[in-house]
């Protein structure tokens, strides 16, 4: 049982290459869970193995500009030229539910996450080393040498804001990675901050 029935959101992020979507995937496999993916919006075109409403909401610049008018972004930003961002109510309406809320973004936008919602539990995901997040760019094909090389140049600004997240968790191996931020998630679930007020109300039901 729960002492807090909200659900928790959950920050996923680190540098372009790190394997997010990797680990992310690896962590829905876990069993006994309440997670949900919030599902980004784009401007960029899709990619041969991504699906449109499972991997990103994919729509047109004007759409996406059209909403940023309309506040209707947790947080947004905009790399080489295309536009990520979160659609807010899905987020709010699945922590309302009990569920866990993965996030799974880019640092920029991580960090206008972390400044709206100041009880959200972020993780900041590395590389073993450097050496293997650029083996891991290069290994992708999915990006031209221009595009593979801003997002190097994005991943060392990137590195040095790793301060600021809740936790730093290495994908050294992605079962491992998974397993570790499941295990924040349920000891974040024991905080006392958060449990406190159910804990009390429990104890007047017992009196």
């Amino acid at each position: 049982m729960k002492l807090n029935q909200k659900g928790l959101l959950i920050i996923i992020s680190g540098p372009s290459g790190v394997g997010k979507s990797t680990v992310r995937k690896a962590l829905f496999s876990l069993p006994n869970h309440h997670l949900v993916y919030s599902i980004s919006m784009t401007t960029r075109p899709p990619r041969d193995n991504e699906v449109e409403g499972v991997d990103y909401y994919f729509v047109s610049h004007e759409e996406f500009l059209g909403r940023i008018k309309e506040d209707k972004f947790l947080e947004y930003a905009n790399f080489v030229g295309n536009y990520y961002g979160t659609p807010k109510d899905m987020v709010d309406n699945n922590l309302e539910k009990g569920n866990e809320v993965i996030l799974e973004i880019e640092v920029d936008g991580a960090q206008q996450v972390m400044q709206k919602k100041r009880d959200a539990v972020s993780i900041f995901l590395v590389p073993p080393s450097k050496k293997a997040l650029i083996e891991r760019l290069q290994t992708r094909k999915t990006d031209s040498k221009e595009v593979m090389e801003a997002r190097l140049e994005k991943a060392n600004r990137e590195f040095s804001l790793a301060h600021k997240y809740d936790y730093i968790v290495v994908n050294d191996d992605v079962k491992n990675a998974a397993d570790r931020i499941m295990a924040i998630i349920r000891a974040e679930h024991a905080r006392t901050a958060r449990s406190i007020y159910k804990y009390k109300k429990l104890l007047e039901d017992v009196i």
